[in-house]
């Protein structure tokens, strides 16, 4: 649990709370964050009791449904929200935990008031910028995986222009030589990629070519000491390697080159002036879309209404270099609208790379929730999956335990973002990770309506498979 109380405690930190609970003294509010810590780790304790991750999400929810004060809830939220990505609940993961984007201070000018200022694609002007540098630091908000997408896919023009090594920051240093090999995440590779866009990334990179890295410091450092180990973990992988180029992938703030962090400098800043070079730093995770509008930055609405952006974007002049909303990095990527279909959001066709999938709940054969989940036919049934997502007729959130065994209500529908023209084995498990069935599925590019599957093939049986022993890929259903 250690582990889980650093990254929080880190958060709260750096972002502070979700909520309005400062209004308390500050030693009372800091003093009832540590209760709730406390609450938090024994709570998880006995989610990693069960087995499955649908397990000890259900452990994890009915906790904090029973618990409405706002310190616990701002603990313990961040913890719910992580988990609520792995299972590809990520509308609910927003509502669990979100940061306020307030203005600040020394925030420049919106682009839209100031002359010669156009958008243009990210996915195109970013790898452009990348060629003046050596490094390119990317950062993310760790429960909200919208900020990982266009990551995945800005892999593979940096590829292009020579950069060859990745690291990430959630990635476990134990793992890092048998990831490398593998070529996927397993739940031990670490901790942010149990969900399964950061996995992707990682996937997605491996495949690439690029050499995949860890950079986190040692357990016992935190604070400044944690940000200074990190980046010197980085520059030594360059120091090592004169032909290295990097692409790193961190939180928040982590990347910021100038300001204050924490009281003292951020990783970035710690890099540069270890390296004495200037790495590309990109923002991600402040000009974003909140379910709930009073969160979003103030910038951000009236770009969006002005732009109606369907990718993201960032903001050049006429001169080609780019807006920043804050001073510490050098680019600001803006994200579009959400859109949600069936309960999940559109993003994670991840701008026009995957397709969805229609799921019918008819394949839980009456077992809810259900977890459905769909992995590549080549990796093993330890892989994290391409996408997964649970089926239940009641909402994953409802206080009370309803359990649906038969009667009459609506079966769910939802849908799978995979990769067309790839091989997926398609695997469905109850609450306790029990196997229901699975099947064999090759994604097609359909220019019409996306195709359901609305049952298993009658001769459908689990297959037991492992990273070892991969999955056989000889048969096939096509939805």
């Amino acid at each position: 649990m250690k582990c889980l109380r650093t990254l929080c405690f880190a958060a709260v930190l750096t972002l502070g709370c979700a909520h309005t609970a400062f209004a308390q003294l500050p030693s009372v509010w800091y003093q009832e964050q540590l209760e709730a810590m406390n609450k938090s780790d024994a709570i998880m304790q006995r989610a990693h009791d069960r087995k499955d991750l649908l397990a000890q999400y259900q452990v994890m929810r009915r906790a904090y449904a029973s618990d409405g004060r706002a310190a616990f809830r701002a603990i313990f939220g961040q913890y719910l929200s992580w988990y609520q990505t792995f299972i590809g609940d990520y509308r609910d993961a927003e509502l669990s935990f979100s940061i306020q984007q307030k203005a600040l201070p020394d925030d420049r000018p919106s682009p839209l008031g100031q002359p010669g200022w156009h958008p243009v694609p990210a996915l195109d002007y970013i790898p452009q910028l990348a060629k003046q540098h050596r490094v390119v630091f990317l950062n993310e908000a760790h429960n909200i995986a919208l900020t990982r997408t266009l990551t995945v896919r800005l892999l593979k023009p940096l590829r292009e222009e020579g950069f060859n090594v990745f690291a990430v920051e959630t990635l476990y240093h134990a793992d890092i030589a048998a990831l490398n090999k593998r070529g996927y995440c397993i739940p031990s590779s670490g901790f942010y990629t149990r969900e399964p866009i950061y996995a992707e990334m990682v996937r997605t990179a491996l495949k690439l070519g690029y050499r995949v890295v860890a950079y986190e410091a040692d357990a016992e450092h935190t604070g400044d000491a944690r940000e200074a180990q990190q980046a010197s973990n980085l520059w030594n992988i360059l120091k090592d390697d004169p032909k290295a180029k990097l692409v790193v992938n961190a939180g928040y703030a982590h990347i910021q080159k100038t300001g204050q962090f924490l009281g003292a400098q951020s990783m970035a800043e710690h890099f540069i002036k270890d390296s004495g070079l200037n790495p590309l730093s990109v923002e991600q995770t402040i000009l974003i879309p909140h379910i709930d509008r009073s969160m979003d930055h103030p910038d951000y609405d009236p770009i969006i209404d002005a732009v109606h952006p369907t990718q993201p974007i960032v903001f050049i002049d006429k001169d080609g270099k780019p807006w920043s909303l804050r001073p510490g990095y050098d680019v600001s990527v803006i994200f579009p609208e959400e859109r949600f279909v069936y309960g999940r959001p559109t993003w994670l066709a991840l701008w026009g790379a995957r397709v969805p999938v229609t799921i019918s709940g008819n394949v839980c054969q009456r077992h809810w929730p259900c977890m459905v989940a769909a992995r590549y036919a080549d990796e093993g049934t330890d892989a994290i999956p391409a996408d997964r997502m649970v089926l239940d007729p009641i909402p994953l959130t409802t206080i009370n335990d309803i359990k649906i065994t038969s009667g009459d209500y609506s079966i769910p529908i939802g849908q799978l973002y995979l990769r067309p023209d790839h091989r997926y084995r398609l695997v469905i498990s109850d609450e306790e990770g029990h196997p229901i069935g699975d099947t064999m599925l090759k994604v097609t590019r359909s220019s019409g309506d996306p195709p359901m599957l609305s049952s298993l093939p009658s001769s459908s049986t689990p297959t037991a498979c492992s990273s070892t022993a991969p999955c056989p890929s000889s048969t096939t259903a096509q939805p």
